[in-house]
C-alpha cells in the first residue's frame, strides 16, 4: 500500500491577547478548551488547544498567543484560511448566533458545492464554516455554548497560496499520497486516504502576489495524521528522500512530531494521533489546569510567573 497521510491532525496559529482568543474559540465557537499548556519551544508562551469534547485528532486548533507581534500578512507560502466542517443546514443558526454576538461575517459562497460561510476571528484569523453530510470522528462537548447538532466537526480542509503550484502538488501527490480531485476558480482541490472532510486540501497559484508573513491571524502550521511513530519515521523517509528538509522526530508529549517546509515553504508537521491528551489528565477535566510536559514542570513557578491569568468564558447554552 501506498504510504499515506490521513487528513488534518490539527492546525495551529498565532493568536494577539489569550483571554480573547479563550473568550473567542471557547465562549462564541463552542469549542473545548482540551488542553491549556505552553509552546514547547517558548515557554513564556501559552499553548493554547481547543477540539471536540474529547480531543479527537482533526478537531484541534491550536493557538500560540502573541499579543506583542504585529499582523500577520495574507501571501504566498502561507495557509490563508482554517474551514471548519458543521452538518448540513447548521449556516441559519450559525449566522444567527454570530448576529447575536457581533461576529463579522461574509456572504454564503459555493466552493466545490459545498455552502460555505466565510468569517473572522477577532485577531484576523481568515475561517470558514462548510456544510457537509460527510462523517466525520467527533465527540459532541457536553458543556458546550453550541447545541451538539450543530457543533463544529473539525477542519474540514486548508487552504493555500503558493507561487507555483507544480512543485507543491508533486510533494502531495508523490510523497504523502494526495490526488487531484478537481480545480474550480483557480483552486485545485486534492484528496487523500479516500477523501471527505478532514482530508481536503486546496492550493492556488497566484505567481504574481506576495510572500506571507506570520503574525497575529496568521496560521503557523498544519499537522497530517500519522497513525503511529512507526508510519511516520516511514514518511519521514519519504520526505528526505524527496529533497526536503524534515526535522528529527520531536516527542510532543501528546503525540510525536515531524516538521519539514514543502517547497511552497507551508510549514507541515506530521503527527502521531496517540497517545493522547488524556495521557496526563483525566478526561473530565481536560483544560482546567495549566498542564507541563515532564521536562518542563521542574520550571513551573518561572513560567507560571511569566503567563497571564485565564479566566474560562460561560460556556452553557
Amino acid at each position: 500500500m501506498k504510504n499515506s497521510v490521513h487528513g488534518i491532525h490539527h492546525l495551529t496559529a498565532i493568536a494577539g491577547e489569550a483571554q480573547e482568543n479563550l473568550n473567542f474559540y471557547a465562549g462564541v465557537m463552542g469549542m473545548r478548551l482540551v488542553k491549556k499548556s505552553v509552546n514547547q519551544d517558548v515557554p513564556d508562551t501559552y499553548h493554547l488547544f481547543y477540539a471536540d469534547g474529547a480531543g479527537t485528532p482533526g478537531t484541534d486548533l491550536t493557538f500560540f498567543p502573541w499579543p506583542s507581534m504585529g499582523p500577520g500578512r495574507l501571501g504566498t507560502g502561507l495557509i490563508v484560511e482554517v474551514p471548519f466542517a458543521v452538518p448540513k443546514g447548521s449556516l441559519k443558526y450559525w449566522r444567527e448566533r454570530f448576529d447575536k454576538m457581533g461576529v463579522k461575517y461574509g456572504a454564503v459562497e459555493t466552493r466545490f458545492n459545498e455552502t460555505t460561510l466565510p468569517f473572522k476571528d477577532p485577531h484576523g484569523l481568515q475561517l470558514a464554516l462548510v456544510e457537509t453530510d460527510d462523517q466525520r470522528e467527533f465527540v459532541p462537548w457536553e458543556k458546550s455554548a453550541v447545541l451538539p447538532e450543530h457543533q463544529l466537526r473539525g477542519m474540514h480542509s486548508v487552504r493555500l497560496w503558493e507561487r507555483r503550484l507544480s512543485p507543491t502538488a508533486e510533494t502531495l501527490t508523490e510523497c504523502m499520497g494526495f490526488s487531484l480531485l478537481g480545480t474550480e476558480n483557480g483552486w485545485s482541490r486534492y484528496i487523500v486516504d479516500g477523501g471527505g472532510s478532514g482530508k481536503f486540501i486546496e492550493v492556488k497559484e497566484l505567481p504574481q502576489e506576495n510572500r506571507g508573513r506570520w503574525g497575529t491571524g496568521a496560521v503557523h502550521h498544519v499537522a497530517w495524521r500519522m497513525k503511529d511513530s512507526e508510519e511516520e519515521m516511514a514518511m519521514r523517509e519519504i520526505i528526505f528522500n524527496d529533497g526536503l528538509f524534515p526535522t528529527e522526530q520531536i516527542d510532543r508529549f501528546w503525540f510525536k512530531s515531524v516538521y519539514f517546509r514543502e517547497p511552497g515553504e507551508v510549514l507541515f508537521e506530521l503527527a502521531t494521533d496517540g497517545p493522547g491528551f488524556d495521557r496526563d489528565e483525566n478526561m473530565e477535566r481536560l483544560g482546567e489546569q495549566l498542564i507541563l510536559p515532564p521536562w518542563l514542570e521542574p520550571h513551573r513557578a518561572l513560567i507560571e510567573a511569566a503567563l497571564p491569568s485565564l479566566e474560562m468564558p460561560r460556556t452553557e447554552t
